[in-house]
This record gives C-alpha cells, structure tokens and sequence, in this order.
C-alpha cells in the first residue's frame, strides 16, 4: 500500500458517503447507515493499509493527521445521526472530510517512514488518535452552532442546545484524555510533563475556551445565541492549536512539537 492508493479509496469513500446522506434526507435510515458505515470500513482500510505500508502509525504530518480527521469526522456525523436522527448532519460532516481529502490529494505533506526518537513513544500514537477523535466531535459541534446560527430559519430548541452541549461534552472528554497521554508522552520523550511550548500553551487555551461554553452554558441566565458564538470562537481557537501554531512567529525554531521538518 502507498499514498499513491489514497484516492481511489478516498473516491470510493466519498461516494458513500455522499450516498448516506442524500439516503437520510430521503428518511432511508437503513440505507443511510450502511452506505456510511462501508465508506467508513473503506477508509479504514486504507489508514490501516498504509499503518503496515509505513511500519509506524500514519500520525506523524499534517497530511496524516488529516487522514484521522477525514475518518472521524464522518464517523462523528454517523453518531450524531443515530443518536438524533438530523438528516443535514451526514450532509455537513461528508462535505468537510472531502475538503481534507482533497486537501490531502493536493498536498499530501508525506514524508519518510522513519520516526524521530521522540515520536517513538508508546504514548505517540494513542494521544494523537484520541486528540483527531476529540477534534472531529468538537467540529461537529461547531458544524451545529453554525447551521443554528446562520441557516436555521425559525427559533433554536432546548434539543437542538442539547445535541451542542453533548457533543462539546465528549469532544472534550477526549481532549483531557488526550492531554493527559501528551503529558505522560512529554515526560518521557523530553523530560518533563508540560512546559509551556507554543503548542502545549495554545493547547490549554483551546480545552479553557470548551470550559468557558460548558460553563456558560450551565449559568441560569446564559444566551443560547452567545453560546453558540463563544462555540465558534472556540473551534477557531482549536483550529490555532491543530495547524495554525506552524504559521505563528512564538512558534518558529521553538516549538518541539513541529516534526515534519
């Protein structure tokens, strides 16, 4: 298997996707579940294909972390969509795994099969998969706080706030379990469990911005409007945190978290 392969899995993929979700705005739940689960399976496969291929975790760039998300997202969509039965869910997480999927077909950013000493921790692996897992259930969240904010035309319901909260509750259930790996993998790979690099620092301000929603959200007299805008705010926080510390000038020569390099 090699990266060569990825599109024709990533198409075929797609296509049921696409077809998950054009069946549940037609009410076929059944045809919606199978078509996304088997692109599901298809995706994973070539994840896993590639895992044997590269003789490491397909986790260590940014093309290979948007890999995991490309997964996730959908997936995040397909529990959503079974748990609450939106038809527009399978719609929106299809249409954002497809921009990283065609984001990784235009530029890929893979490189050698060789792990750097630090990346060769057994806490590597399961923090960035629980972080990409973490980072696809908060994008859900975001997807929702926009499509309540700026396409829904009539009045946002206690239920549809609560599909929000419980989103945020696990994306960020996963963020701290992710955090907690990243500390144990920091400990070993350099010595010391947290340090205040760039990455780390703008790590804690994103998992503080989750807070402040759930937070919010609990107080008696919050705006269910402002909620969803402090959501957004957060997701663009994440998104700092995930690539954006790469173009940041703290981060330049610094940050110990940058690998591709």
């Amino acid at each position: 298997m090699s990266w060569e392969h990825f599109i024709y899995f990533a198409i075929v993929a797609v296509v049921l996707w696409a077809a998950g979700a054009l069946a549940a705005w037609k009410d076929k739940r059944r045809m919606a579940y199978t078509a996304t689960v088997i692109g599901l399976a298809v995706f994973f496969a070539f994840i896993v294909g590639i895992w044997l291929s590269l003789h490491r975790p397909p986790l260590r760039t940014m093309g290979e972390t948007r890999l995991w998300y490309s997964f996730f997202l959908p997936l995040a969509g397909f529990l959503v969509y079974s748990r609450w039965h939106y038809k527009w869910i399978l719609t929106f997480s299809t249409i954002l795994a497809t921009v990283f999927v065609c984001v990784n077909i235009l530029k890929p950013e893979i490189h050698s099969t060789t792990l750097m000493p630090a990346l060769q921790s057994p806490w590597f692996a399961p923090h960035v998969i629980v972080y990409m897992f973490a980072y696809a259930m908060l994008g859900a969240s975001a997807v929702m706080a926009a499509y309540l904010l700026f396409f829904k035309k009539t009045a946002v319901t206690d239920e549809e706030m609560d599909i929000s909260d419980n989103l945020v509750y696990v994306g960020l259930a996963f963020m701290t379990v992710g955090m907690l790996f990243g500390a144990l993998w920091a400990k070993e790979a350099w010595g010391h469990y947290w340090s205040w690099d760039p990455k780390e620092t703008w790590a804690a301000i994103t998992w503080l911005a989750y807070l402040v929603y759930v937070h919010y959200r609990r107080m008696p007299s919050h705006s269910r409007n402002l909620s969803l805008w402090v959501l957004l705010i957060a997701f663009v926080l994440l998104q700092v945190c995930w690539w954006g510390i790469n173009y940041l000038p703290s981060a330049q020569g610094v940050s110990v978290h940058t690998y591709s390099t």
